[in-house]
C-alpha cells in the first residue's frame, strides 16, 4: 500500500507539473506582465540587497580592524554603526574621486570637439567654393517641380511639429524614469542599512525557515549558498584589486611616455576594468578617441602601450589575482561574459562570471562524488602523456 501511495503521489505531482506548464505556455503574456510588475515593485529591495552585499565586504574589513583597535565594551556596542558609516563613506569617496578625475577632462575634450565644428564647416565651404556652387546652381535646379517641393516642405514641417510633440513626451518619460531610479536608489540605500544592521538576525531567520519547510534539502541549500557567496566575494575583491592595479600601471606608463590625460584615462580604464576581459579595451577605445583631439600620434602610442599592458596584465596579474580566486578557466570566463552580456548587458557580465564559477565548482564536486575515478584519471593524465612521448622517442 505504501508503494502504491508513493507512486500515486509521483503521478499526481507529474500531472500537476504538466498542467502548470500548460498554463504557463498558454497564458505566458499575462504571466510575463505579472512578473515584470513584481520585479518593478521589488526593484528598490533588490537594489538594497546588492548594495548591502557590496558594502558588507567593506564593513567586515572595518569590523576586523575595529576589534583590534578597540577592546572596550562600550566601544563594541557602536561597532556596527561606526563600520557601516565608514563603509558607505569609503564607497562614496571612491565614486567622487573617479568622477572628479574623469568628468572635468571629459567635458574639456567634448568642448574641444564642439569648438572644432565651425572650423570644419568653414573648411568645407572653402573647399566647395561659393563661386563654383553658384556656377553649377542652374544645372542643379534644372527640371525641378517646385510645386512638389513646396508640398514636401509642408509635409516636412508637419513631421517636425509632430516629432517635437513626441520629443516632449520622450523627455517627460526620461525625466520620470530618472526620478524613479533616484527614488528606488534612495529606498534601496535605506533598506541596505537595515539589512546590514540586522544581517545576523535575518540570516538566522532564513536558515530557520529553510530547515522548517525544506528539511531534507537544507544542507544542500546551505552549501550552494556558501559556494555562491564565496564566488561573488572572491570575484568582487579580485576584480576591484585587478582594476586598481591596471589603472595604476596605466597612469605610471602614460606618465613615463608623456601621453596626455594620463590620470583621467588611467582612472577611467581602471573603472571599466571592473568588467572582465572586455572592460579594459572599452576604456582604451574611449581614451584613444579623446587623444585624437590633441595628437593622432599620441593615440597610436597609447594603443600600442595599452595592448602591451593588457597582455602583461592578462597573463601575469589577472590569473593570480582573479583567476585563482574564482577558480574558473579562461574559456568559461569568456563564455560567461558573452552569455551574461547578451542577456543583461554590462550587469549581466558582472553577475555571470561568479555564477559560472559557482556552477563550475558545484558540477566538478558532483562529478567527483558520483565518479571518484574522474579525479584519478585527471591526476594520471600527465604521466601517461609523458610515457607516450617517451615511446615515440
Amino acid at each position: 500500500m505504501k508503494e502504491m501511495s508513493k507512486e500515486l503521489k509521483k503521478i499526481t505531482w507529474l500531472i500537476a507539473g504538466l498542467f502548470l506548464l500548460f498554463l504557463a505556455v498558454r497564458y505566458w503574456e499575462n504571466i510575463e506582465k505579472i512578473i515584470i510588475l513584481g520585479l518593478d515593485a521589488a526593484l528598490p529591495l533588490l537594489i538594497g540587497c546588492v548594495m548591502a552585499y557590496v558594502i558588507n565586504i567593506l564593513m567586515n574589513f572595518y569590523e576586523r580592524w575595529y576589534d583590534r583597535l578597540f577592546k572596550v565594551v562600550v566601544a563594541k556596542r557602536v561597532k556596527r554603526i561606526v563600520c557601516i558609516v565608514f563603509a558607505f563613506l569609503s564607497l562614496i569617496g571612491m565614486i567622487l574621486f573617479m568622477v572628479n578625475m574623469i568628468l572635468p577632462e571629459l567635458i574639456n575634450c567634448i568642448a574641444f570637439f564642439i569648438g572644432m565644428v565651425p572650423d570644419v564647416v568653414e573648411n568645407i565651404v572653402e573647399f566647395v567654393g561659393e563661386e563654383q556652387l553658384m556656377h553649377y546652381f542652374p544645372y542643379l535646379t534644372e527640371g525641378i517641380d517646385w510645386s512638389s517641393v513646396s508640398t514636401k516642405i509642408e509635409s516636412l514641417i508637419t513631421s517636425v511639429l509632430n516629432g517635437f510633440g513626441g520629443a516632449v513626451g520622450s523627455i517627460v518619460t526620461a525625466i520620470t524614469n530618472v526620478v524613479t531610479v533616484i527614488v528606488s536608489t534612495v529606498i534601496g540605500l535605506i533598506f541596505s542599512i537595515y539589512v546590514l544592521t540586522d544581517k545576523e538576525k535575518l540570516g538566522a531567520q532564513l536558515k530557520q525557515m529553510i530547515v522548517t519547510y525544506i528539511p531534507k534539502k537544507a544542507d544542500k541549500i546551505f552549501y550552494i549558498v556558501e559556494v555562491l557567496n564565496e564566488s561573488f566575494h572572491s570575484f568582487i575583491v579580485g576584480q576591484v584589486t585587478e582594476a586598481f592595479i591596471l589603472g595604476l600601471l596605466c597612469i605610471i606608463g602614460m606618465t613615463i611616455l608623456q601621453l596626455p590625460y594620463a590620470v583621467m584615462i588611467g582612472v577611467f580604464i581602471g573603472f571599466t576594468a571592473l568588467i572582465p576581459i572586455a572592460g579594459a579595451y572599452i576604456g582604451a577605445g574611449v581614451g584613444a578617441v579623446l587623444m585624437l583631439a590633441t595628437e593622432s600620434f599620441a593615440a597610436i602610442k597609447f594603443l600600442i602601450f595599452i595592448i602591451i599592458l593588457q597582455q602583461l596584465e592578462g597573463n601575469l596579474v589577472y590569473p593570480r589575482v582573479v583567476g585563482k580566486s574564482i577558480g574558473l578557466p579562461g574559456i568559461w570566463v569568456l563564455t560567461a561574459i558573452t552569455v551574461g552580456g547578451g542577456v543583461l548587458g554590462i550587469g549581466g557580465m558582472l553577475i555571470a562570471v561568479p555564477l559560472f564559477a559557482a556552477g563550475y565548482r558545484l558540477i566538478r564536486e558532483d562529478i567527483a562524488r558520483r565518479n571518484p575515478q574522474a579525479e584519478v584519471v585527471e591526476e594520471k593524465k600527465e604521466p601517461l602523456e609523458k610515457q607516450e612521448d617517451n615511446e615515440v622517442k
